[in-house]
């Protein structure tokens, strides 16, 4: 019976590590998803100001964060394949900034945008769905 205390407080610690685990992982995707943001805002910033060397540097940030492991929000197909577009985008914008094609990296900007558009309302409704269940 001197172990019972002890016997408790693990228990107790041992239920809390998942749960603490699950808001690390939401806290890291929280800044991975910022990170994305800032230099998102970095690349429309280099294309209004026609900075192709900004473009290209925050375009291959933006490859390097979705390569990410903890990136990876969902396991499923589509969500998949946003990820595939996105990275597409993001080498197509890296592409268009090295060939000095203000026009081409515009549309890749657009395209990647839609795609970072579609996968967020992917993951809001895939979550509201698993709410439910």
């Amino acid at each position: 019976m001197k172990h019972w205390p002890f016997l408790l407080t693990a228990a107790a610690l041992l239920a809390v590590v998942p749960v603490m685990s699950g808001h690390a992982q939401e806290n890291t995707l929280k800044a991975l998803m910022i990170k994305k943001l800032q230099n998102s805002q970095q690349v429309l910033d280099g294309l209004a100001l026609g900075d192709f060397d900004k473009i290209s540097k925050h375009a291959e940030e933006l490859i390097r964060i979705s390569k990410q492991a903890d990136f990876k929000v969902l396991k499923t197909p589509q969500y998949e394949i946003y990820s595939n577009d996105f990275r597409r985008n993001a080498e197509a914008l890296v592409t268009m900034a090295k060939g000095k094609n203000l026009d081409g990296a515009a549309l890749a900007y657009v395209e990647l945008t839609l795609t970072c558009v579609k996968c967020h309302k992917h993951v809001r409704e895939v979550r509201m769905v698993l709410r439910e269940e």
